[in-house]
């Protein structure tokens, strides 16, 4: 794994997607232990995708589940594509799927999107009026998840915070609802506000596929991208597979922290 700051941000690149997915799981689980430790829970935002999907799938396994502190562990979305929860392309199926099931957390602690298939403004209302509760929000306050993981979409999108959508522009509410022109589809999404201020932020993005966008956003080369927007109050972090990371020219140089 090489360690690199890139001014508040650090990047930690693992040589394939496993190292990537074995150490996040590993970072998740003492974080998780800390957080219970002063705070008494674990608040975490999901992310959806393929990358996401395999560090759940390591997190159900013996070795990272018998380690994380379930009953304390409270599951949010950072954001839905408006399908009913059982529909192949639901976020909350595939975390459900992966890791849920799998795991003692109690059902109470698992907050989904509801409604969203049906209605994405009352589905986002919904949401919103949920964190509010489990916050304890007053008027303009922000919830401060523990941790918010995030993805990274081929245009430079992350949640469905997609480029060109009135989601970016939107400075109150914490959850709305967003329609992507190019998908010809609804979703709902957590705002910047919201995403800005986590306690930890972290990126997860594997695969050369990703490689000219992850260099896109990290060299803050031509106009902003949504990626870009996210800086959150607490720390930052990339975590990358070498492949997704090979246009990086911070990485070029002789390895800082090489373990």
């Amino acid at each position: 794994m090489q360690s690199v700051s890139l001014g508040r941000t650090r990047l930690f690149v693992y040589e394939d997607g496993a190292a990537l997915t074995g150490g996040l799981a590993e970072t998740l689980v003492e974080l998780s232990a800390a957080c219970v430790s002063e705070r008494g829970r674990f608040a975490l935002a999901l992310s959806g995708g393929s990358t996401p999907k395999a560090l759940y799938r390591l997190l159900a396994e013996d070795r990272f589940s018998k380690r994380m502190p379930w009953a304390s562990t409270h599951l949010f979305w950072g954001d839905e594509r408006c399908v009913d929860p059982d529909h192949p392309d639901s976020n909350f199926k595939m975390v459900d799927d992966a890791l849920i099931k799998s795991v003692p957390i109690p059902s109470t602690n698992v907050h989904g999107f509801t409604g969203q298939g049906d209605d994405p403004a009352r589905a986002a209302a919904a949401y919103e009026e949920g964190l509010r509760a489990f916050f304890a929000l007053n008027g303009d306050d922000l919830p401060q998840f523990d941790l918010i993981l995030l993805g990274l979409g081929p245009d430079g999108h992350t949640a469905s915070l997609f480029p060109g959508t009135t989601a970016l522009l939107e400075r109150r509410r914490l959850v709305v609802p967003v329609y992507v022109d190019r998908l010809a589809t609804w979703r709902v999404t957590l705002t910047l506000p919201v995403l800005n201020n986590g306690r930890h932020v972290a990126f997860m993005v594997a695969g050369a596929d990703k490689q000219p966008m992850v260099t896109r956003v990290l060299s803050g080369e031509g106009p902003p991208l949504p990626a870009q927007l996210i800086d959150p109050a607490g720390t930052l972090s990339w975590y990358l597979d070498r492949a997704a990371a090979a246009g990086l020219a911070e990485l070029e140089p002789a390895a800082e922290g090489r373990a």
